[in-house]
């Protein structure tokens, strides 16, 4: 019979893992809700990445209440939850290479999401964060909102001495940034 103390943390453990898999499953549903800057962040697969990772942990949660219920003697239970932590491991290394890569080159990356995006989306994104066009202010700029309100404005921001100001690459690749770091931590 195992003492308590080992038992009690591997609950713990296991309870750890049953949250994981929850947190991991909930929040992939809820970030495919429309939001503007999470649908343009989080690509469909980096989503149902999380999702298989959390149904993983929840098949090793389940797995892992059938071997510890089993008798003494009967040691399959507890083989199989190795291997399916192995499994979890697997998976988990995919899906956070897979974010990983996408902080990489987020610029270019990014910029691809930013030209598919529709023109109302463009729009309400240069409002935002008050910047017209992606690299430039010809390159993707869409005419109209509050910010980019005409051509003479649009190009009146155009200073070839500072290549910074009122582009929207900066502000957007700094929440993608932060958003996909604290993701993949």
């Amino acid at each position: 019979m195992p003492s308590k103390r080992l038992m009690g943390a591997f609950a713990f453990v296991d309870i750890c893992l049953l949250a994981a898999g929850v947190i991991l499953i909930v929040f992939s549903e809820l970030w495919r809700m429309p939001n503007l800057m999470l649908n343009f962040t989080f690509s469909n697969e980096m989503l149902t990445g999380g999702l298989v990772l959390g149904i993983f942990f929840l098949l090793t949660f389940v797995l892992s209440i059938g071997a510890v219920v089993q008798k003494n003697h009967v040691t399959t239970g507890f083989v199989l939850l190795n291997w399916m932590l192995i499994a979890d491991a697997v998976v988990d290394i995919v899906v956070g290479t897979m974010v990983w890569f996408f902080t990489l080159g987020e610029r270019a990356h990014y910029f691809d999401v930013y030209k598919s995006l529709t023109r109302d989306q463009r729009i309400e994104i240069q409002d935002m964060y008050s910047c017209c066009g992606y690299f430039t202010q010809n390159d993707t700029v869409e005419i109209g909102g509050s910010f980019c309100a005409n051509t003479t404005f649009v190009n009146s921001l155009v200073d070839p001495n500072n290549t910074d100001s009122f582009r929207c690459v900066a502000p957007l690749t700094k929440f993608t940034d932060f958003t996909l770091n604290n993701t993949f931590t």
